[in-house]
């Protein structure tokens, strides 16, 4: 049912087509290409940006969760660290054969390293509050672009192939072209087509 309007509306739009160049009004011809060709340069630059919004939120949480791995470690280097020196403490006030210089050097070192630990604790809890924070802007605009054209792009294909899926109001369509194949005018004939112009 739904390719019959499309087929429908294509002819219409060839009837629409053939009587302007029958009646010899090539300004509207030109108004007519230049609102196809912006057409087509907006939803160029919207499929860029996208991308460019995906691609970096994906470097974003990809840098985050290595800063928290790389303060996790140090973290517990620190923390075995602290659990030496403690050791060491006790067995040397044990023992009681412990300068006072000596007591206070190892003093003073486990007071820097907490103080470092203390420093790591902070750091981590930025990283966190930036990742919760940033990212989902970035999701959210990547989810108003897939609300506005129902299309779920699929990322990981070769530069030349557009893949995903066109979420219809009576179907799911599956996108799949090789832009090599096609001019950039076809590409976007063909994507604008799945796109409801019902507002």
């Amino acid at each position: 049912m739904a390719q019959s309007h499309k087929f429908q509306d294509l002819e219409e739009t060839g009837d629409v087509l053939v009587s302007f160049i029958n009646s010899s009004q090539p300004e509207k011809l030109i108004q007519v290409k230049e609102a196809h060709q912006a057409l087509f340069d907006k939803h160029v630059e919207t499929k860029r940006l996208v991308t460019q919004i995906l691609k970096d939120m994906s470097q974003l949480e990809e840098a985050a969760g290595q800063r928290l791995m790389d303060m996790e470690e140090e973290k517990n280097r620190r923390e075995e660290e602290l659990q030496i020196l403690e050791d060491q403490l006790r067995k040397s006030s044990a023992k009681s054969q412990m300068t006072d210089s000596e007591l206070q050097f190892l003093q003073r070192e486990l007071e820097s390293l907490r103080i470092d630990d203390h420093e790591l604790e902070v750091l981590r809890s930025e990283v966190e509050e930036d990742t919760t924070e940033i990212i989902p802007s970035a999701v959210y605009v990547a989810q108003v672009y897939h609300l506005i054209t129902k299309i779920k792009w699929e990322y990981d294909t070769p530069p030349n192939v557009l893949k995903g899926v066109h979420y219809g109001p009576d179907l799911a369509t599956p996108i799949n072209m090789d832009t090599c194949s096609l001019s950039p005018c076809e590409v976007s004939d063909q994507l604008w087509s799945f796109v409801s112009t019902e507002w």
